[in-house]
């Protein structure tokens, strides 16, 4: 299959810079750089719109980059907790996708897409995971990603204790967490739910 010819509207990662002329799969063309804007065919007809406008391409380029630049010092060290379901053994039932993330960092106040999220495979355990974000394609910002079964555990982790159950004592009302016997109570959620109402 023959490589097609595009030029760059901006920087692509692995790939080039904005203005560059570079040759890529007829597929990653048409489904990925043509549709978001990312790339136009490299045909004569182009190439002079391109020498036109870049100029221009170049400055909006600048701003859109100083915006997120702005957003970034403020999305700088942003922890988010996702609870869900999970197994003893800390995996969880299902994954947190890039839709979840960008859903959770939404809900903190700064609003992204999931096409802006990148993990390199969906998150399959409990724990803190450092996740990048792209507010522009030469800005990328780490957020902190804390999975966790309740509000509870995910402070623990966020304090670096773990929290996996390694034995569980099925006799009686106690669990065995990281060498430390935690009495259950029946009482207890509910006077929980009760402070959070307060």
């Amino acid at each position: 299959m023959a490589a097609t010819e595009v030029i760059l509207l901006q920087r692509v990662e692995h790939l080039g810079q904005m203005g560059d002329v570079v040759k890529v799969r007829p597929g990653y063309a048409r489904n990925f750089l043509l549709p978001q804007g990312k790339a136009i065919r490299a045909n004569e007809a182009n190439r002079a719109r391109f020498d036109r406008e870049r100029a221009q391409l170049e400055a909006q380029n600048i701003k859109r980059r100083e915006e997120a630049e702005r957003l970034s010092e403020r999305l700088d060290g942003l922890a988010v907790v996702l609870i869900r379901q999970a197994g003893d053994s800390g995996s969880l039932y299902g994954s947190v996708s890039t839709r979840d993330v960008a859903q959770v960092v939404t809900e903190a106040g700064f609003t992204i897409s999931r096409q802006q999220v990148f993990l390199a495979h969906p998150i399959k355990s409990l724990g803190l995971y450092e996740v990048k974000v792209a507010l522009h394609p030469e800005v990328v910002v780490p957020v902190i990603v804390n999975v966790a079964r309740s509000a509870e555990e995910a402070e623990r982790q966020a304090r670096g204790e773990a929290v996996s159950v390694e034995e569980a004592d099925v006799a009686g009302d106690e669990a065995v967490i990281e060498g430390e016997i935690v009495a259950e109570d029946a009482d207890a959620p509910a006077a929980e739910d009760n402070k959070a109402d307060a």
